[in-house]
């Protein structure tokens, strides 16, 4: 397998609706290590959605397509805040996880960062996705101390399952 990395768009649209909904929610999502059906139902995304940040001043959806078949085999978001990055939606098919491809998105991530002259990335996490949270701080990443509320009652950001979500934020120097 051979990837590519590009920027989505408007073609992307639906495959990449298809592509994070299956990744973090539902049963598709469990074949995988960073589902998050345990903790939230209903959708991660929709194409509206994803639309939006591809049409965003200074948003890239950066994807990665296996270059022998055009499969789209994960994405991440990326949108310059001043001068800092936020990262988010850092999907790999579930299929595929554990091969390297989020490790090679962040790097092409970073590589982004670095370009619009940016100081780090930054995020933020479920508080409760502890395994994932270690991912992240594996790869450079360190809890800033700052939370943010989860958005209880939109459904765009799903169905919550449990009480007291939270986000963590996470940032790195690039």
């Amino acid at each position: 397998m051979h990837i590519e990395f590009t920027q989505a768009d408007d073609s992307h649209v639906d495959s990449l609706v298809e592509l994070v909904n299956s990744a973090y929610r539902g049963e598709s999502s469990k074949v995988g290590w960073t589902t998050e059906a345990d903790i939230l139902g209903g959708q991660r995304t929709d194409a509206e959605g994803i639309q939006e940040l591809i049409n965003k001043e200074d948003s890239v959806i950066l994807i990665a397509e296996d270059d022998d078949n055009g499969d789209l085999l994960g994405c991440v978001h990326l949108e310059k805040q001043n001068a800092k990055c936020y990262l988010g939606m850092l999907t790999v098919d579930p299929s595929l996880q554990n091969k390297g491809i989020g490790k090679m998105l962040l790097t092409e991530s970073e590589a982004l960062a670095q370009f619009w002259d940016c100081t780090s990335i930054f995020m933020t996490v479920i508080s409760a996705r502890s395994e994932l949270i270690a991912w992240y701080e594996k790869h450079g990443f360190r809890k800033t101390g700052e939370k943010k509320p989860f958005p209880y009652g939109d459904e765009r950001f799903g169905l919550p399952k449990v009480e007291g979500l939270e986000f963590i934020v996470l940032e790195k120097k690039v």
